[in-house]
């Protein structure tokens, strides 16, 4: 009976209105893209093994991991860098791997980069896995003719200089490229720009970056550190937009400070709520940008592309400071579901996005040891969630319950909805609180159908973890816990939890 007393009162009770009938924006696929930068163990050791590995690969990339990227159905993939794509230059990473000069990471370790994965490499992955390409040009460190011609070796059919250079390393036909970012972080490692310099150096090099053939190329601006919101400003007043698709806003989360992030796992209470806390941000930075940008593009022409986001602690004792290897908890889970739902909720502006990082760096989908690899928590999340790539976004109406620490309350509750193209919606619920269930009643009367399958990420605590001994702590599970009768979802969203129904 006391049990039974506790489990009626540690939950709440909300209703949650989805307008079915306001569907207006695209949830562009886009928003679930990834990032792999030639940093600590996310390319070499991560992603890459070479040809000749007893680890099964494809064209030296471990295929495990480009099957699980299938399976979630990655749209794109944004490389060198980060940091790296400023110091990085493209003719040291092609032609014979025996014969590439080899380089100094300074930004992530100093370690010796020996350039074997290099322009081909990735470009190949990026067809194995039928995913669009997003490559970061160095414009930090390197010339307007070394970006130009790096777009021409890349995406010219024709006779030319670089294009004979591609065939002469083996590739006959170009590759199809867009999503191409003219620097990176120029206002910190991509040279400490003032946004006035960066916006002059962007209008050259973006001039000189060429549409070839069909290839048309989305040209991104390197945008604001989190809430720089005068750099914003700058970018969208002093550059013109036919230069310009898109503008990069990075925003990451941590539990306590820059200098002292946190730690992973191990964690307390307080800090789970002030890493949530923290995240919940991501609404408030990008509806300000929003604002800027309104201010300048009424017509949204131009996407805000959220290419650095996630989660970012103190490294795993032990490991290179430098290499930003960090375990992956089911707290990880609960913020890229709720930043997930705000870029859904945003869906009329923000047009690309990517976690950082896809392998062995900071909040990553997969962990690797020799021959061992797993999926972590965020990666059951991108599973879940890929049922709302390319749907119709359906505003939410709700009033969420409380979630209070520290002297302070956030919501604990964070719901998106979508309309596929086949009919079917779609609903996420992510609880953040840790110790108080939810018991959701939502009125769906114009949507014919049944309640066809329902799935949790959940787990003990919230910093449970999977290991290689133990790679199912926390993993992507069937619910049975709801309804769908009469128009009427009914739903109970346990504590510390995501869940996603889909009714068609």
């Amino acid at each position: 009976m006391l049990m039974l007393a506790f489990q009626l009162s540690a939950q709440q009770k909300t209703e949650v209105t989805i307008r079915t009938d306001k569907g207006e924006y695209r949830i562009n696929k886009h928003i679930y893209g990834h990032f792999s930068e030639h940093l600590g163990r996310g390319i070499y050791g991560g992603l890459w093994v070479g040809e000749n590995s007893t680890i099964p690969n494809v064209n030296g990339v471990r295929k495990d991991i480009i099957d699980a990227l299938k399976h979630i159905h990655i749209p794109n993939l944004r490389w060198p860098g980060g940091c790296f794509a400023d110091e990085y230059h493209w003719m040291d990473g092609i032609g014979p791997r025996s014969e590439r000069p080899k380089m100094v990471n300074t930004h992530w370790g100093g370690v010796v980069e020996d350039n074997s994965f290099g322009t081909h490499e990735f470009l190949n992955l990026c067809e194995a896995l039928e995913t669009e390409p997003y490559i970061c040009g160095n414009l930090g460190s390197g010339t307007v003719e070394e970006m130009s011609k790096w777009v021409e070796y890349i995406t010219f059919g024709g006779e030319s200089p670089m294009a004979n250079l591609r065939k002469k390393n083996g590739r006959e036909k170009p590759w199809k490229v867009s999503l191409w970012g003219v620097g990176n972080e120029n206002w910190g490692c991509g040279g400490n720009m003032t946004p006035e310099t960066y916006a002059e150096n962007y209008r050259r090099y973006a001039t000189f970056c060429r549409n070839y053939g069909d290839n048309k190329l989305y040209k991104i601006a390197g945008g604001p550190n989190v809430d720089d919101y005068r750099w914003m400003d700058v970018m969208m007043r002093n550059i013109p937009h036919f230069l310009m698709n898109g503008v990069s806003v990075h925003n990451y989360t941590f539990t306590r400070a820059w200098e002292d992030k946190g730690n992973a796992t191990g964690f307390s209470e307080d800090d789970y709520f002030s890493l949530l806390q923290h995240g919940l941000r991501m609404d408030e930075i990008v509806t300000k940008h929003a604002e800027v940008m309104d201010k300048y593009d009424p017509a949204k022409r131009i996407g805000m592309i959220v290419d650095e986001w996630g989660a970012w602690y103190n490294v795993e004792p032990g490991t290179n400071p430098g290499f930003l290897y960090q375990q992956n908890t089911l707290r990880d889970a609960i913020l890229a579901g709720t930043i997930l739902n705000i870029f859904h909720k945003h869906a009329d502006r923000v047009q690309v996005a990517n976690i950082a990082q896809l392998v062995n760096v900071l909040q990553a989908l997969f962990l690797t040891e020799g021959d061992k690899m797993l999926l972590t928590p965020t990666y059951h999340v991108f599973d879940m969630y890929k049922v709302h790539q390319d749907a119709t976004m359906l505003p939410v109406e709700f009033t969420s319950p409380t979630y209070s620490r520290l002297g302070k309350s956030i919501p604990s509750l964070s719901v998106s909805a979508s309309r596929d193209k086949n009919g079917a919606v779609h609903v996420s619920f992510v609880n953040i609180d840790p110790t108080q269930a939810v018991e959701i009643s939502s009125n769906l009367t114009d949507v014919k159908g049944k309640l066809t399958s329902a799935g949790i990420i959940t787990a003990p605590k919230t910093d449970s973890y999977n290991t290689f001994e133990n790679p199912n702590q926390v993993v992507l599970k069937e619910y049975k816990n709801g309804s769908f009768k009469n128009g009427i979802l009914k739903i109970r969203i346990p504590e510390k939890s995501v869940v996603t129904v889909e009714i068609k």
